[in-house]
């Protein structure tokens, strides 16, 4: 059970970042519905992975939007510089990820916290 609502945790956080950004449409939905299938595997085969699941499947959608849509999020802490880049979960496999810009070294929000700092 614990596993179940962990990939629903994670899963609602990683949708909530892609609606802050304007991105959820079907075809995006289904990304994450396929990371998690993904990701539901992994961490049968290492349980002690559950903690670190909503950053895995943030990343795994990134990955996957490069591919079809580009990059996601947008540094909204770099809009200004000319030089657009994505935010990166920070750290890559640990427990309560975050987006960070790691051109400036800032934490720009919790994963499933995205709406906050593109409000700014």
């Amino acid at each position: 059970m614990e596993l179940e609502q962990a990939l629903h945790a994670a899963r609602a956080l990683v949708l909530d970042d892609l609606t802050a950004g304007g991105v959820a449409d079907p075809d995006v939905v289904s990304l994450v519905e396929d990371a998690v299938a993904g990701r539901r595997w992994w961490v049968e085969q290492w349980p002690e992975g559950v903690a670190f699941i909503a950053g895995l499947i943030a990343q795994d959608v990134q990955d996957a939007l490069l591919e079809r849509h580009g990059r996601w999020p947008l540094c909204p802490v770099c809009t200004d510089s000319g030089d657009p880049h994505a935010l990166e979960v920070e750290p890559e496999l640990g427990p309560d990820p975050h987006w960070a810009c790691t051109k400036q070294a800032v934490i720009v929000a919790s994963v499933g916290r995205l709406s906050s700092a593109l409000r700014r």
